[in-house]
C-alpha cells in the first residue's frame, strides 16, 4: 500500500494534532503547580510581614531603652563628677 499525498498530508495533521493535544494536557498539570508554588509564596509572604512586625516592635522597645538610658546619663555624669566623701570613723 503506497500513501499518497493525501494520505501523508493527513497523517502529517493527525501527527501535529496530537501533539498539540498532548502539549495542551500538559500544561493542565502546571496549573496545579503554579497554585502549589502561589500558596507556598502567600505563606512566606505572610511570614516575612510578620517578622517585619516583630522587628518593627523590637525596634521601638530598642529606642525607648536607648531613651532610657540617655536620660540616666546625665545622672551617672554627676554623680562620678560629685566630689568624693570621706567616709565615717
Amino acid at each position: 500500500m503506497f500513501l499518497t499525498k493525501q494520505h501523508l498530508t493527513m497523517v502529517r495533521t493527525l501527527g501535529v494534532a496530537i501533539v498539540v493535544t498532548l502539549g495542551l494536557s500538559a500544561c493542565a498539570t502546571y496549573d496545579d503547580d503554579f497554585a502549589r508554588v502561589n500558596s507556598r509564596l502567600d505563606q512566606l509572604d505572610s511570614k516575612v510581614q510578620s517578622a517585619a512586625q516583630s522587628a518593627e516592635s523590637a525596634n521601638q522597645s530598642a529606642q525607648q531603652a536607648n531613651q532610657r538610658l540617655d536620660s540616666l546619663e546625665g545622672r551617672v555624669q554627676q554623680l562620678e563628677s560629685a566630689p568624693t566623701r570621706k567616709p565615717r570613723g
